[in-house]
């Protein structure tokens, strides 16, 4: 660490919370150096600190907010519950690099409770639109693609794990780019939440010490700046008290992991074996799958995947539980916390499904053999039958050709004394799809 240029308030902070080693998120510090920085400006504009003292301050908070001086900011996640103790944290630091003072100047008609949860809304919805949805169209775009190249592809379905009716390969991956949507959307009308800011209520959300012009037109900077459409909250206690957007987007999050827990399962089980599981697609081989047998691939990215999503289900329930518990009267008490968990989770999706679209869905190959050869076998088909010979009849075909291993349609033949051309056409696999 450089030359330390935070002040007694962090010292104590650091000495009352080693807790976990983990520092607050670099995103949210960001937010928190332009919520600082604009702050100034207008607080300069409006007389209330001196002009000089707002274009120092504004000018350190600028430094910070493009990532400089992050080894300043040691503090622990599992700190007080308002964020007080990473507020001072910036206070100081911006102090010290602007020679004013970190109370009287820097937080000037701010307090840690409106403060801390602006930065956790600012830096949430800066991370979901610049990152997180981007990166969901991209998968969902990849799932896309490979839904036309699989769509003259017919594989056996299955239900309960058990052999179904045919299906489009297609389909199946056409369903995967539909299920990412409908979660990226959840995620875009979750995060429309995060655009009312608590910031102007000061300590209880009354607005006591600051210029009723101070929210307003700080907020106006930001939301010029970002590209996105800030405004102050039109109720200041309940924006304080519950973190009511966070609560919207942390199970929006849940949504997309357990998306891509069931996609990642599909496409692990379908390029399970190669001898003794389904074999019906080949993943990328990206390293070798085992230390002790030699040639052995795994399903390794969506293994990653699926580890991802049970962090981020996880971690909604925390941000459920305490984002509850920790609002008591006029203040939740969780904030950095939850900061911690959302921004973790935001990061973790946009890498890993990156990751999913570029190293594995853009890369699979299908087994066409070994699809066409369970699509022959499939008993099955002969739901196509039903209709015709009736269900009971059908079964006993279908438990023939399952006892026998024949196909379906030289059973039928037998069976039912129909042409084996008339019941090709019935039992043709093209025209269940």
């Amino acid at each position: 660490m450089s030359k330390k240029l935070y002040g007694s308030s962090t010292e104590k902070a650091i000495k009352n919370f080693p807790v976990s080693g983990w520092a607050m998120p670099e995103d949210f510090l960001r937010a928190l150096a332009i919520i600082k920085m604009y702050a100034a400006e207008v607080n300069g504009g409006l007389r209330q600190i001196p002009k000089g003292h707002a274009i120092k301050i504004a000018r350190a908070a600028k430094q910070i907010a493009s990532g400089k001086h992050m080894d300043q900011f040691p503090l622990d996640v599992f700190q007080t519950g308002s964020g007080t103790s990473t507020n001072m944290n910036m206070n100081e630091v911006i102090a010290t690099l602007a020679k004013v003072h970190p109370n009287d100047h820097v937080n000037f008609g701010q307090s840690s409770n409106d403060v801390i949860p602006t930065a956790l809304n600012i830096s949430c919805a800066l991370k979901v639109c610049n990152e997180l949805l981007p990166t969901l169209l991209h998968l969902e775009k990849t799932f896309q693609i490979k839904a036309k190249e699989f769509h003259g592809i017919i594989k056996t379905g299955r239900t309960h794990n058990m052999d179904a009716v045919p299906v489009r390969l297609g389909d199946e991956f056409k369903s995967y780019a539909t299920l990412i949507s409908q979660a990226r959307k959840r995620v875009e009308e979750a995060v429309r939440l995060s655009n009312d800011l608590p910031l102007g209520g000061t300590a209880a959300g009354t607005g006591l010490n600051a210029h009723p012009q101070f929210a307003k037109r700080v907020i106006a900077k930001i939301a010029k700046q970002t590209r996105l459409p800030f405004k102050e909250a039109r109720d200041h206690v309940a924006a304080q008290s519950f973190p009511f957007a966070a609560q919207a987007l942390s199970g929006s999050l849940r949504e997309v992991a357990v998306v891509l827990h069931k996609i990642a399962n599909d496409i692990r089980w379908m390029g399970s074996g190669p001898v003794a599981g389904l074999n019906e697609i080949k993943l990328p081989t990206l390293q070798p799958g085992s230390s002790i047998m030699p040639g052995k691939v795994n399903p390794v990215i969506p293994e990653s995947v699926i580890q991802v999503a049970a962090h981020v289900i996880g971690a909604d329930v925390s941000v459920g539980v305490w984002g509850a518990q920790g609002g008591v009267f006029e203040l939740n008490t969780c904030t950095p916390f939850i900061a911690n968990s959302l921004l973790t989770s935001i990061g973790l999706l946009t890498n890993v499904s990156k990751i999913f679209a570029d190293k594995c869905v853009k890369g699979i190959k299908v087994n066409k053999k070994v699809i066409e050869g369970y699509v022959e076998r499939n008993a099955m088909l002969v739901t196509a039958l039903a209709p015709i010979i009736g269900y009971d009849e059908a079964a006993k075909i279908a438990k023939e050709a399952m006892k026998t291993g024949e196909r379906i349609v030289d059973v039928a033949v037998r069976v039912t004394g129909m042409s084996k051309k008339k019941l090709e056409k019935i039992l043709d696999p093209s025209r269940m799809v």
